[in-house]
């Protein structure tokens, strides 16, 4: 059977942001788990060339098998650029599944992130499975390496990535037929 192709999207152009330590380790995990992935940094596209960047991240959704997004939540809501970014495209989501990291300094991780964004996600035709992943106290969760300090992620991430699998070889049938 041919390899799932699931990129990674960090959903922030933030200076000094914590949410690309839990992209990469997203990123890493993904690999392990036999996923063929990529790290899509929404930095590229606000800060880029937008038309080249729109272009690339329309071929990148156009062969993915699903998504994971990593993303903080400031000050209850998701970044503006992430917005503008998946609001760039339209027709190569749907059907498609979505898996949501939500990144916090605080002790919840990012949960109010990730239900708005499942509404988002929704009007957008893809399909947010269950369970989500949630990186608490972000600030002290890697170390200066980007590795993390708390390996009861692994075990979770797992599951994450499991499910995403079976959403995303579910609806790869379903959309070839």
């Amino acid at each position: 059977m041919k390899k799932l192709f699931i990129p990674v999207l960090l959903g922030t152009a933030r200076e000094g942001r914590y949410s690309e330590a839990a992209a990469r380790y997203m990123v890493r995990e993904a690999e392990k788990f036999g996923f063929i992935t990529q790290l899509v940094d929404v930095r590229d596209f606000v800060l880029g060339d937008r038309q080249a960047a729109s272009a690339a991240w329309t071929d990148v959704m156009g062969r993915a098998h699903g998504l994971i997004v990593v993303t903080p939540e400031y000050n209850h809501g998701y970044p503006g650029e992430l917005k503008m970014m998946l609001d760039e495209i339209s027709d190569v989501y749907e059907r498609k599944p979505v898996g949501l990291c939500g990144v916090s300094s605080g002790g919840i991780g990012g949960a109010r992130v990730v239900e708005q964004l499942r509404e988002v996600f929704g009007a957008l035709g893809m399909a947010d499975i269950k369970p989500n992943v949630y990186f608490s106290n972000v600030d002290k969760l890697f170390d200066a390496a980007g590795e993390i300090r708390e390996p009861r992620y692994g075990r979770r991430v797992q599951g994450f990535l499991k499910e995403l699998a079976w959403w995303a070889e579910a609806l790869r049938a379903a959309r070839a037929q």
